[in-house]
C-alpha cells in the first residue's frame, strides 16, 4: 500500500522535475528541433534544450497541432530543401519565438522566451510571488492557465507554490476538475492531497461509482486507499451479492490487500451455513498464504 503511493508520488516528482527543469537565470538562447510526429503525422514533436548554468541540460518536448506554431508556414516545413523557418508558441505565462532552418519534415534553430506580465501579476496578486525566469519557463513548459489559479482561490485552498502549479499542471488539474470535485464534496485541505489525488486518478465521475453502491463520504484516505489497491464498484457489490453488506472501507482495503474475493469465499464457504466473518477469510488467506 504505502509502496504503491511512495511509486505514484515518485512519479509526480519525476514529471515535475522534467517540466520545471532548472532553466539558467539569465535569459539565453533556447534551442529547439522540430520534427514530424511519429504515429501521428498530423501533429509536429517540438523539443526545446537550454544549457543551463553548472552545464545542466534542461530540455522538454511536446507534440504540437501545426495551429500551435504559430507562423509556421507548414508546407516549407514539410518540403524537401532547406530554408527559413519561424514560429511562436504562445501560452499564458508567455511565449517563445522562435528561428531557424529546415525542410523536409525537420527544422532547428534558437528560441528566445519572453514572460507575459499579465500572468506575472495574477501570480503576484493571489500571493504566489512572481516567478523567476526558469520558473516561468517551466510554467510555461506545463501550459498552466489563469483559470487553475482562479479555482483554487475560489474553492479557499492553501496559496500554492510555483511547484505546486507545475506538478497540477502537468497532471492536467484544471479549474473544471477542482469544481466537480468539490461539487462531490471533496476539496482536499493541502495541495499535496489534491496533486495525490489527481495522481492516483481519482475523478468526480469515479466517486459517483461508490455511491451508486453506498459508499457515499467515503474520507479522502479512503479514497486513496481504495484507488491505490484497485478497489472497484463492482468489486464491493460482488461482495455484496453474497451477504456482506455494509463493510467498512478499511475491512474492503484489508481484504482487497490480501486478494480475498467473493470467488474465495465460496470456495470456503459451507451450503446452507452461514457465510464466514471476515476474521474468519483473514485467518484462512493468511493461513494458505504460509502453508
Amino acid at each position: 500500500m504505502n509502496r504503491s503511493l511512495a511509486f505514484i508520488g515518485a512519479l509526480v516528482a519525476a514529471g515535475v522535475a522534467v517540466s520545471s527543469a532548472c532553466f539558467a537565470e539569465a535569459p539565453e538562447p533556447i534551442r529547439f528541433t522540430l520534427e514530424t510526429q511519429r504515429g501521428d503525422p498530423a501533429k509536429i514533436h517540438a523539443s526545446f534544450q537550454h544549457q543551463g548554468q553548472r552545464d545542466n541540460d534542461d530540455r522538454w518536448s511536446t507534440g504540437l497541432m501545426p495551429s500551435d506554431l504559430i507562423g509556421l508556414e507548414v508546407s516549407s516545413f514539410h518540403a524537401p530543401g532547406t530554408r527559413a523557418v519561424h514560429f511562436a508558441v504562445v501560452r499564458e505565462p508567455g511565449r517563445l519565438d522562435c528561428t531557424g532552418s529546415g525542410g523536409g519534415g525537420f527544422a532547428a534553430g534558437t528560441c528566445r522566451f519572453s514572460e507575459n506580465e499579465a500572468f506575472m501579476q495574477l501570480l503576484t496578486n493571489n500571493g504566489i510571488g512572481r516567478p523567476t525566469y526558469d520558473q516561468a519557463l517551466g510554467l510555461m513548459a506545463v501550459n498552466t492557465h489563469g483559470e487553475l489559479i482562479r479555482a483554487m482561490a475560489a474553492a479557499h485552498y492553501p496559496t500554492p507554490r510555483i511547484g505546486d502549479l507545475m506538478a497540477l499542471s502537468a497532471l492536467g488539474v484544471d479549474g473544471r476538475y477542482i469544481t466537480e470535485m468539490s461539487r462531490a464534496g471533496y476539496r482536499p485541505q493541502t495541495v499535496q492531497k489534491l496533486i495525490e489525488f489527481k495522481a492516483l486518478g481519482i475523478t468526480p465521475l469515479w466517486i459517483a461509482g461508490f455511491v451508486r453502491v453506498g459508499y457515499a463520504n467515503v474520507p479522502g484516505d479512503g479514497l486513496v486507499q481504495m484507488r491505490a489497491l484497485g478497489i472497484t464498484p463492482d468489486y464491493i457489490e460482488r461482495f455484496q451479492r453474497i451477504g456482506y453488506r455494509t463493510l467498512p472501507v478499511s475491512t474492503l482495503v484489508q481484504l482487497k490487500a490480501l486478494d480475498i474475493t467473493p470467488d474465495f469465499v465460496r470456495s470456503i464457504a459451507r451450503e446452507g451455513e452461514p457465510i464466514p466473518p471476515v476474521s474468519k477469510l483473514v485467518e484462512l488467506k493468511v493461513f494458505a498464504k504460509r502453508h
